[in-house]
């Protein structure tokens, strides 16, 4: 097997609509803005549906294919075991792995964005947490900011402890126009850290147009990067 050279991160979130999309987004734009003599790797390993692998060809210029981007890839919007077996299909994550592999032998490093949150199921036997701590992927968790989102935060940390994923931080995000007041309000970070023990990286706000690029960048660049990358 051929050596991997390449660093890697993976981004999960609390739930489905959490803001995962939005940060990966700002992370490739800060790549491409700030280092742009390294190469990236983006890799979204199951998709349900339309959505963010038409996205990321939208807004970037990948060099990739759509396998290398989305090597699993449903047509229902539903739980991918749910889905593979609307379609009478199986989920091969052999697959998804041995493009992963090839990816960050080819990228100097690679972001992986998982699907819904990481109790989200992947297979009947799989869930999010699962491929994380398999896959040895340092990752990060998108909170939205709302009411509820604290438990949600303590809830997803537990089962991140409990996987052994190697939880780097927490990266709150505006779902919705948020005051600093209600982002004080729904997720303290003073709160989430003592509750959690993960450091909380930043806060992105909301963004009417997340294909802005230069915005993104700068999003990603307001964030404790060194913390995130490791």
């Amino acid at each position: 097997m051929a050596e991997i050279r390449s660093h890697a991160l993976s981004i999960a979130g609390t739930d489905t609509d959490a803001g995962k999309t939005v940060l990966t987004a700002a992370l490739v734009a800060y790549w491409r803005k700030y280092r742009p003599d390294r190469s990236l790797g983006l890799m979204k390993p199951l998709q349900s549906g339309t959505g963010d692998r038409e996205f990321f060809t939208e807004v970037f210029d990948l060099d990739q294919s759509p396998e290398s981007i989305t090597p699993q890839y449903l047509q229902a919007p539903l739980a991918p075991p749910l889905a593979a077996e609307k379609e009478g299909r199986t989920i091969d994550l052999a697959v998804v792995w041995r493009e992963l592999q090839h990816l960050r032998q080819q990228r100097d490093f690679c972001l992986v964005e998982f699907l819904g949150g990481l109790g989200s199921p992947v297979t009947r036997e799989l869930t999010v947490a699962d491929l994380a701590r398999d896959w040895r992927l340092p990752t990060l968790l998108v909170v939205p900011v709302k009411l509820g989102s604290i438990s949600h935060a303590v809830a997803n940390v537990a089962l991140a402890r409990q996987m052994k994923v190697d939880l780097r931080g927490i990266v709150l995000n505006c779902v919705e126009p948020r005051t600093e007041e209600d982002i004080a309000k729904w997720t303290p970070k003073d709160l989430i850290e003592s509750l959690t023990q993960v450091p909380v990286l930043g806060c992105i706000p909301y963004l009417e147009n997340v294909k802005d690029t230069e915005k993104l960048a700068a999003i990603a660049a307001s964030l404790d990067l060194e913390t995130m990358w490791g």
